[in-house]
C-alpha cells in the first residue's frame, strides 16, 4: 500500500506534474493552457481530449458516492411540482445513465454559442471555441466533482451544492474567455449577458418543440 501511495503522489501530486499543473494554471493563467494548446505545445500540460477524460471519469465517481452513500441528500423530488415526481426521477436517473454522453454532446453546443457570442473577435475560428470551452467545460466539471462531493459529506443537500456550482461556473467562464480575448470588464459583463440570453433562447425553443410534439403525438393516438 505504501508503494502504490508513493507511486500515485509521484504521478498525480507532485508540482511538476502534467495533471497538477494543468489543474492550478487553469485558475492562475488559462490563457496560458488553453493558448499552448491552440498554437501547438502540447507537452507541458494535459491535452484536452485527456483532461476531458478525466472530468468524465471524476464525474462518473461523484454519481456512485452520492448515489452510494447519500442518496437522501441526491433525492430532487421535493423541487418537481404535485404529480410530478416520478417525472423528475426519470428526469434524474437519466442525466445521471447518460451524463458522459450529455456532456459530450453539450460542449459543442455551447462553443456554437460562444462562438455566435464573440461574432466581432475573429480571433479563434470554432475548432479553436471547442478546445476552448472542452478545456473550461472539464476543469469546472473536475471543480465540481470534488466541492459537490465535499457538500453532500458535511450535509449540503445536492440542489442547493448544484445552484451554487451553476452561479459559480458562469463567473468561471466568464473569467476564462476574459483573460484569453483580453476583454476589459465592461466587455466580459456584456457578452456573458449575452450569452446567457442565447443559451435561453434556446432552451426556450427547445420546450416549445417538445411540447408541440407531445401535443401532436396525443393528437395522433
Amino acid at each position: 500500500m505504501r508503494n502504490l501511495f508513493e507511486d500515485f503522489a509521484y504521478r498525480y501530486l507532485n508540482y511538476d506534474n502534467q495533471f497538477l499543473r494543468t489543474f492550478l494554471h487553469l485558475f492562475t493563467k488559462p490563457e496560458e493552457v488553453i493558448g499552448s494548446y491552440i498554437n501547438g505545445t502540447r507537452k507541458k500540460y494535459v491535452n484536452v481530449i485527456s483532461y476531458f477524460a478525466i472530468a468524465i471519469t471524476l464525474s462518473g465517481f461523484q454519481i456512485y458516492f452520492q448515489n452510494k452513500f447519500y442518496p437522501e441528500l441526491v433525492d430532487m423530488s421535493s423541487f418537481a411540482r404535485s404529480g410530478d415526481e416520478k417525472a423528475m426521477e426519470g428526469y434524474m436517473n437519466f442525466m445521471q445513465e447518460f451524463q458522459s454522453i450529455v456532456f459530450m454532446l453539450i460542449v459543442p453546443f455551447y462553443a456554437l454559442l460562444s462562438k455566435l457570442t464573440f461574432y466581432n473577435i475573429k480571433k479563434y475560428n470554432f475548432t479553436e471555441h471547442l478546445v476552448l470551452n472542452m478545456y473550461t467545460a472539464a476543469h469546472f466539471s473536475i471543480l465540481s466533482s470534488i466541492i459537490i462531493v465535499s457538500c453532500l459529506a458535511i450535509g449540503v443537500q445536492f440542489s442547493t451544492a448544484s445552484v451554487v456550482m451553476l452561479v459559480l461556473q458562469v463567473f468561471y467562464t466568464a473569467y476564462v474567455f476574459k483573460r484569453i480575448l483580453s476583454l476589459s470588464l465592461k466587455r466580459i459583463l456584456w457578452k456573458t449577458i449575452l450569452f446567457i440570453l442565447l443559451l435561453s433562447c434556446v432552451f426556450f425553443a427547445i420546450i416549445i418543440m417538445g411540447f408541440l410534439s407531445m401535443l401532436l403525438v396525443k393528437g395522433l393516438t
